[in-house]
């Protein structure tokens, strides 16, 4: 049990703050490749990363639990479809948000694609699983913490705000997409297909209607190994591991964290000045943090067991 809370609880924070100190490459990345070029090379590095691991996992089980190493009936078809699925989602998500942070700013795109941490509780109603009260609380405070952190100037609505409203929307799909197949297939396979899928359709999506270059590529190649490894193939799996039988409005609260290790890596890496605005809102997403993680009431739990 303790080694389940460690892990629905430090993965997701972990994840976060991959995703977040690895900003800086994902922006030097753009500048030299476009969206679906950069969504295809991190992809398809992250997918052989993870079909390594993958088999080196697979190996063991089979060495230490060999009897119990078997697939279970129909778990390759559950893996396949969750794979499509996720793969499908964060294709869309990802070339979406690419696609909005060429007309609007990268502190507006942050803070409208976070807004999946309320996003997800909503849709979680619709699928009967009701968050506590305390959840909804710390939901409001980070949505007032991301607005602190991300948003300096005025708050104008253009296009490239839809394309990343839209974004918000897929990534909630994603968790719960996530949410649902990581009860039924082992975790780093499904994250591996899943990239599998990114890569074919964000190829498609390149061949289609980019110019790719491998000059281009050559030039970002430290920061697309660096995303595809840590920011793709090691953080998104981390979250797929952290959401097996926990609340996905928990775990997607701690992974909007990520715009925190943003904002702190920039004061520390690049010596950007965090204004008391900023300071602020890293309090007010730690809040909710705590908050999210307070033991539910006793009255609750035996409501829910009955």
């Amino acid at each position: 049990m303790k080694v389940n809370r460690i892990r629905q609880n430090v993965f997701p924070v972990l994840a976060a703050f991959i995703w977040g100190t690895a900003f800086v490459a994902q922006s030097v990345g753009a500048d030299y490749v476009e969206p679906f070029t950069f969504n295809a090379a991190r992809s398809g590095i992250a997918f052989l990363f993870l079909l390594v691991l993958c088999a080196v996992l697979r190996k063991r089980r089979e060495r230490d639990f060999a009897r119990e190493a078997k697939a279970a009936p129909g778990s390759g078809r559950d893996l396949a479809v969750g794979g499509i699925c996720c793969g499908v989602a964060l294709t869309v998500a990802s070339n979406l948000q690419q696609k909005g942070l060429e007309t609007t700013t990268s502190g507006k795109a942050g803070f409208i694609t976070a807004l999946y941490i309320v996003l997800v509780p909503i849709a979680g109603i619709f699928l009967k699983k009701h968050p506590l009260k305390t959840i909804w609380i710390g939901v409001t405070l980070a949505v007032a913490g991301l607005y602190c952190l991300c948003i300096t100037e005025d708050f104008s609505i253009t296009m490239g705000d839809f394309y990343i409203l839209l974004c918000a929307f897929c990534f909630t799909a994603h968790i719960l997409v996530i949410d649902h197949f990581t009860q039924k297939v082992d975790g780093v396979e499904l994250s591996c297909v899943q990239f599998l899928v990114v890569t074919i359709l964000s190829s498609i999506g390149m061949l289609a209607t980019e110019s790719p270059s491998l000059a281009a590529l050559k030039a970002c190649a430290f920061p697309i190994l660096y995303v595809g490894i840590f920011s793709s193939g090691v953080a998104y799996t981390l979250q797929i591991l952290a959401q097996k039988d926990s609340d996905p409005t928990v775990v997607s609260l701690l992974l909007s964290l990520e715009s925190v290790f943003a904002t702190l890596a920039g004061a520390v890496i690049l010596h950007d000045q965090m204004s008391m605005k900023e300071y602020f809102g890293c309090v007010l997403m730690l809040a909710a943090v705590v908050l999210a993680q307070l033991p539910e009431p006793k009255g609750k739990k035996s409501a829910a067991s009955n």
